[in-house]
């Protein structure tokens, strides 16, 4: 089991995590956080769960959560316009990466919009929702779904193909405490970038360490589909496509598949 009291002997933030709600078994951690933060949580005030039964990603699909994995939501109040929100998960991607990188020496890589790779195969989706007021953030709630000490055979056969999990990959089980402590800790350092205006420093980490750019790629988005070569993000976070016929497209909103991969 997740051991709070040596996250929080090992955490090294200012405030991410600082507040932590732990639960062995709750329908989602970012259902959770947002009824707190409805509550008035502080930001930074993070809920992890040893289990999700009603776990969920983008467009409101299941997400697999079984036991040792890293199910975490965070709850966030910055002060900044509804469409700045793919910016915290592009922030979020970047904080997932690093962590992975310095942890374990493995070129985690990120694909747009949501998810980092290892191998190729997806070890973690991102999920931020928001509460407006308006045009502006009343609050945000970004969820982190890490496929950490636990058998891929626990996923689906369709799963299987596409993801994939640190043991797996490292042959061995994690330090998941010593895990957490550092994402919470790579979070709140890149977040603190995207607070100072900063953002431009944290896309060209994302770009870097996002390896199907230049590559060619299928776009599924509210019911149209286009092929293409994914060439660049512009500064709010959109996807720059450009299509067989020259002509260049931005996505907000979408799933991208690479070719051949």
């Amino acid at each position: 089991m997740i051991r709070i009291e040596k996250i929080m002997s090992l955490l090294e933030t200012e405030y991410v995590g600082r507040e932590i709600h732990y639960f062995q078994k709750l329908s989602s951690t970012n259902t959770v956080a947002k009824e707190q933060a409805e509550k008035g949580a502080k930001e930074g005030t993070t809920i992890v769960a040893e289990v999700q039964t009603q776990g969920r990603g983008r467009l409101s699909r299941p997400w697999v959560s079984p036991k040792g994995g890293v199910w975490l939501s965070i709850i966030l109040r910055p002060k900044v316009k509804a469409e700045d929100a793919l910016k915290i998960t592009l922030t979020t991607a970047v904080a997932v990466a690093k962590t992975l990188r310095s942890l374990y020496g493995w070129k985690a890589e990120i694909k747009w919009p949501n998810d980092v790779l290892i191998r190729k195969k997806k070890v973690c989706g991102i999920l931020t929702e928001a509460s407006l007021n308006g045009k502006t953030v009343n609050f945000l709630v970004v969820g982190i779904g890490l496929n950490a000490n636990f058998a891929l055979k626990s996923l689906s056969e369709n799963l299987q193909k596409t993801a994939t999990t640190l043991k797996e990959v490292l042959k061995k089980n994690v330090d998941i405490e010593k895990l957490i402590c550092t994402l919470l800790k790579e979070f709140e350092d890149c977040y603190k970038l995207f607070k100072e205006g900063k953002f431009v420093k944290l896309l060209s980490e994302w770009c870097q360490m996002a390896g199907f750019l230049g590559k060619k790629v299928e776009i599924t988005s509210f019911m149209e589909r286009w092929v293409g070569k994914a060439v660049d993000i512009d500064e709010n976070g959109a996807l720059i496509v450009e299509l067989e016929n020259g002509e260049r497209k931005k996505v907000l909103s979408g799933d991208v598949t690479i070719q051949g991969a």
